[in-house]
C-alpha cells in the first residue's frame, strides 16, 4: 500500500528540504561509507536517533549527541526559520529577518544544537547592533553549505521574475556567507529549484542553469553529469564530502540526475557520509519538487518520514499561510 503524501509542488520543495535534513541527522558528519553500511544492516538509515558509538574509532564528528530522533540540523532550522519569516512578513525583510536569526539561534535563543562557523560570525557580527545598525553582509568569508539552507524558503515562495529572485539570493546569501563561492552555488542551486518547479526535468535543470554557477563551480558540476550511472560514494570520493559548496553541489548533481525517486536520492545521500544534512537540503527539496510535478501516481515523501519530522505541524501551518 502506497503510504507517501501528494503535494503541491512548491510546498513538496520545502517539506523535502526539511525531512531530508531530519532523516540524515542521526548519522552526520560521519566520513565513513563501510561504517554506515554496517550500520544500516543493524538500525536503518533514516531518523536514527545520535550515537557516539557509531563514530567511534573511525572518521567523524559527533555533533548532536543532544539531539532526538525527528529534530533538524542547524541548516534545517535555517530553511524552517526563512519559511516562517515569510509566513509572518509576506516578502523578505532583511534587518526583521536578521533580528530573528538573531534571536533564534543566539544566546537564550529557541536554537539548542551545534553552532557552525558561518552561523557563529554572523552572530558575533550581529549581537552587539541594534537592528538598525545591522549590515547588509553581515556573513562570514566561508563557502559551507549555510549559504544554501534557505534556498527551498526562498524559492518556493517566490513569485516575481529570475531576476528578482537571483538579486534575493544574494542579498539572503550574503547575511550568513559574504563568499562569492558561496552566492555563486545559491544561485546555481535556486535555478535549478525554479526550473524543477516551472517544469524542467531535473537534468534540463541541472544542466541549463549552470550559466548561473561560477567559474570553480562549473567545471566540477559539469565533471559530475558527464557521470555514466549512479555511484555516489565514488563521487564523493573524488569530490569530497565535506560541508563546503564545491564538495557537495556535485555530489548533489550526480544523485539528482540519477535518483528515482525523493526516498532513494535521500539514503544515497546518507550513504556517502560527511555533511550529509548540508546536501540534504538542496537534494531534498529538488527531488520532492520534481517528483511532485511529474506525477499525480508516484510517492513524493514517505508519510513515516514525514511524521518523524518533529516540526512538522509548524511548517505546515506556515506553508498554509503563504
Amino acid at each position: 500500500m502506497n503510504s507517501s503524501i501528494q503535494l503541491e509542488p512548491r510546498v513538496a520543495a520545502i517539506l523535502g528540504a526539511l525531512i531530508a535534513d531530519s532523516a540524515a541527522l542521526g548519522l552526520h558528519w560521519l566520513y565513513d561509507p563501510e561504517r554506515i553500511a554496517q550500520i544500516e544492516k543493524i538500525k536503518g538509515l533514516v531518523f536514527l536517533q545520535p550515537d557516539a558509538n557509531d563514530y567511534t574509532g573511525t572518521s567523524g564528528y559527533f555533533a548532536h549527541g543532544n539531539k532526538s530522533v525527528g529534530d533538524s540540523s542547524g541548516y534545517g532550522e535555517i530553511c524552517l526559520l526563512m519559511l516562517r519569516h515569510f509566513a509572518q512578513h509576506g516578502q523578505f525583510d532583511r534587518i526583521a529577518y536578521q533580528t530573528e536569526y538573531r534571536s533564534h539561534f543566539g544566546p537564550g535563543g529557541a536554537y539548542i544544537g551545534y553552532v557552525d562557523s558561518p552561523t557563529r560570525q554572523t552572530l558575533q557580527t550581529l549581537l552587539p547592533l541594534k537592528p538598525e545598525e545591522f549590515p547588509e553582509k553581515s556573513g562570514a568569508d566561508d563557502d559551507q553549505f549555510a549559504a544554501l539552507a534557505a534556498m527551498p524558503s526562498v524559492v518556493a515562495t517566490h513569485n516575481g521574475s529570475q531576476e528578482a529572485l537571483e538579486a534575493k539570493i544574494e542579498r539572503v546569501v550574503r547575511l550568513t556567507n559574504h563568499n562569492d563561492t558561496a552566492v555563486a552555488a545559491a544561485q546555481y542551486a535556486g535555478c535549478v529549484l525554479l526550473k524543477v518547479l516551472n517544469g524542467k526535468s531535473i537534468i534540463q535543470a541541472l544542466t541549463s542553469a549552470l550559466p548561473q554557477a561560477g567559474e570553480k563551480l562549473t567545471p566540477l558540476l559539469e565533471e559530475a553529469l558527464q557521470t555514466r550511472q549512479l555511484d555516489s560514494v565514488a563521487v564523493a570520493k573524488r569530490f569530497g564530502s565535506a560541508c563546503h559548496v564545491l564538495e557537495g553541489l556535485p555530489v548533489i548533481a550526480h544523485i539528482a540526475q540519477y535518483a528515482p525517486d525523493y526516498r532513494a536520492a535521500i539514503e544515497e545521500n546518507i550513504r556517502i557520509g560527511g555533511d550529509s544534512c548540508g546536501r540534504a537540503i538542496m537534494l531534498g527539496a529538488i527531488m520532492a519538487a520534481d517528483t511532485a510535478r511529474r506525477s499525480e501516481q508516484h510517492s513524493v515523501i514517505p508519510l513515516e518520514w514525514a511524521a518523524r519530522y518533529q516540526k512538522l505541524s509548524v511548517a505546515a501551518h506556515a506553508c498554509a499561510q503563504l
